[in-house]
């Protein structure tokens, strides 16, 4: 049977295996991890001390500092930015890994070829043996694990399962799970607030009319995601801090406040509520529509920049990452100023 058709066969078998495999006692005491080989690794969620956490291939994921709300979502990075495409981690005790194993080889559907070599390999001391279950608490079996949410990650960690003794550093020619992989992760995971910013006129307002914009301190703070690995005692947290609005008018017919159309965070604030009194100041952020709307509107697009920055296990300070986008659109109706001729 071709390599390339057995192998999938194998991890068509492994996904329907990896469930069982991961949910069944150890006959040896041991620290059960999640995960599978090439099989999708098991996520699950939970609440420990107040905070939710999601657990996915033996990482596990502190959201209780994200981003919340209807109106919340995902950053976009800006720049040349691509996250790990996969990583190697631990993934199996070695009683985990032999009763996947032997349930992968009991549905008979990946060929007597390739099974017989991982028995070899597994079983038979080339080069393990018995799947090193005299090395229970010692260790774990590793596997690669590709970034779902970064499709051509799929096949870039190929590498068999391999035995790492604990205290032991994996191979130095693989992408091994450390503090800079899980801070990318964990950046993949942070979601900020909806963009929705506050018009003052609020609904409608007028040809030449400045129009004063600003965002709602309380929702616009830092947000954060620690990802963590236990059977490794290494973690990372990833801060997303916001830095600035930027606003599209919708239309070339309009002015904004800065020029730029960017307004910079000042204390805790983007841009300045509108007060009474105000009307013929100047508005330190919004925007001035030159034209109607007519019997539309303008799709007023508001894009906030996220600072990102993050600290982790045998990191010496904040490190950096590239600054994220999100940003939302909402109809601005802009309506002619009506005189009377006398």
């Amino acid at each position: 049977m071709p390599a390339v058709k057995t192998r999938a066969l194998a991890l068509t078998a492994m996904a329907a295996m990896a469930a069982v495999a991961l949910t069944t006692t150890p006959a040896v005491a041991e620290k059960e991890i999640g995960g599978g080989t090439e099989a999708p690794p098991v996520v699950s969620g939970d609440q420990q001390g107040g905070s939710l956490t999601a657990t996915a291939g033996g990482i596990s994921y502190d959201e209780s500092k994200n981003g919340s709300g209807p109106r919340s979502g995902t950053i976009a990075p800006t720049g040349d930015y691509s996250p790990p495409p996969c990583w190697y981690g631990p993934a199996y005790t070695p009683a985990q890994f032999k009763k996947e194993r032997e349930a992968v080889w009991a549905v008979d559907s990946t060929g007597a070829s390739w099974d017989l070599e991982q028995r070899k390999r597994y079983v038979e001391g080339e080069p393990y043996k018995n799947f090193n279950l005299d090395k229970a608490g010692k260790g774990y079996w590793w596997s690669g694990f590709p970034n779902k949410a970064y499709p051509p990650g799929w096949d870039k960690c190929d590498r068999e399962t391999f035995w790492v003794d604990e205290n032991e550093p994996p191979p130095a020619d693989i992408p091994a799970i450390d503090a800079e992989i899980l801070a990318k992760l964990a950046y993949a995971r942070i979601r900020v607030p909806g963009t929705k910013v506050s018009l003052a006129p609020e609904g409608e307002t007028k040809v030449n009319l400045p129009t004063w914009a600003w965002l709602d301190g309380t929702e616009f703070k830092p947000v954060s995601v620690t990802a963590r690995v236990d059977v490794l005692n290494i973690e990372a947290t990833t801060t997303a801090t916001p830095v600035s609005l930027k606003i599209d008018p919708g239309t070339p017919d309009a002015e904004t406040y800065p020029a730029s159309g960017v307004c910079d965070l000042v204390g805790d604030k983007i841009g300045t509520p509108y007060a009474k009194g105000k009307a013929k100041e100047t508005p330190p952020c919004g925007v001035k529509y030159l034209r109607s709307s007519g019997d539309g509107s303008y799709p007023l697009k508001a894009t906030v920049t996220w600072k990102i920055r993050w600290t982790g296990t045998g990191v010496d300070g904040e490190q950096p990452l590239p600054d994220g986008e999100f940003g939302a659109e909402q109809d601005v109706v802009v309506q002619e100023i009506q005189s009377i001729n006398r």
